[in-house]
């Protein structure tokens, strides 16, 4: 669970941080990795669904690094919220980086 904050770990999280906070990457960007660190993007695509008012947007935004809204907007359709994620799973010796699409 600590990797990320590991020597090995700490360069993967730097790239997906700014000045401590959480980067926003667009729909077509990734985060900029060196060749030598260089791992498969694992993509998969989150659909949250529920009533009005009982906070997916703020989930999504909690789940970003981005502030959340002060006050109840309805969300109109659906925003698509690209967020990378790096981590090493236990039964390999190499790190993925996790590319998730958060559907609200």
């Amino acid at each position: 669970p600590g990797w990320l904050l590991s020597p090995a770990g700490r360069p993967y999280l730097d790239s997906i941080l700014h000045k401590n906070q959480r980067r926003v990457f667009g729909l077509l960007e990734r985060p900029a990795l060196p060749p030598a660190l260089a791992v498969p993007t694992v993509t998969y695509k989150l659909f949250l669904a529920g009533r009005s008012g009982v906070g997916k947007t703020a989930l999504v935004a909690w789940l970003g690094g981005t502030p959340a809204p002060p006050a109840h907007h309805e969300t109109l359709g659906i925003e698509a919220t690209p967020l990378f994620w790096p981590a090493k799973p236990r039964a390999s010796s190499r790190p993925v980086l996790f590319r998730l699409h958060l559907w609200d």
